[in-house]
């Protein structure tokens, strides 16, 4: 069995809160790509990809309040963008965030049990079509996997797993997970934070 699939195996015995956790820190990791669709285009989501974030990394702080999940993922999904409506590459990559944030709330209202290998294959399949497009010639499927960006990829979401196998829910750990998904200074595709 390869690498990618024992990554999408470890985040199926994700449970609860660890699953959770894992899904918000892939999302926060990959937030730069949406800020870019959402700059270049002066596409309006009025601040909300960020309050919907944000109410996840809330939720994953323990005794912070209750949050109305229902009507997050309603925002989330009216402010995901329609590809047909752009000409641009980076409204792909912009989709792909705002699925796997509607794809972390449907997780807490236990709505998508799969919803963090969702995630895990939103980010995954985000960098596999980045490779493709910056290479001038199509890639067989062993160079894909092969290739820096998605062998970091696979690296940081490994890496996640093994991180959580030993964290419990705490102010301290949700810290932790923000700092390392912000680590590189740049998305799963190499968009910079800003």
């Amino acid at each position: 069995m390869n690498e990618k699939l024992n990554t999408f195996q470890r985040v199926r015995e994700l449970k609860g809160w660890h699953a959770v956790a894992f899904a918000t820190t892939l999302v926060q990791r990959m937030q730069p790509n949406f800020a870019l669709f959402r700059d270049t285009t002066d596409y309006d989501d009025e601040g909300q990809f960020n309050k919907s974030l944000e109410a996840l990394w809330q939720w994953l702080t323990p005794n912070s309040g209750k949050i109305n999940f229902a009507l997050q993922l309603d925002k989330v999904e009216e402010i995901t963008p329609d590809a047909a409506d752009y000409q641009s590459y980076g409204v792909y990559p912009a989709i792909d965030v705002t699925i796997s944030l509607a794809s972390t709330i449907s997780l807490i209202m236990n709505e998508e049990p799969q919803g963090a290998v969702i995630v895990s294959k939103l980010s995954q399949g985000c960098v596999e079509a980045f490779v493709e497009l910056v290479n001038e010639e199509p890639l067989e499927s062993q160079q894909i996997k092969s290739h820096p960006l998605m062998e970091w990829e696979v690296a940081f979401q490994n890496e996640l797993i093994d991180i959580l196998a030993t964290m419990r829910p705490s102010a301290q750990s949700v810290k932790q997970l923000r700092a390392m998904a912000l680590s590189e200074g740049v998305s799963n595709i190499g968009i910079e934070c800003t």
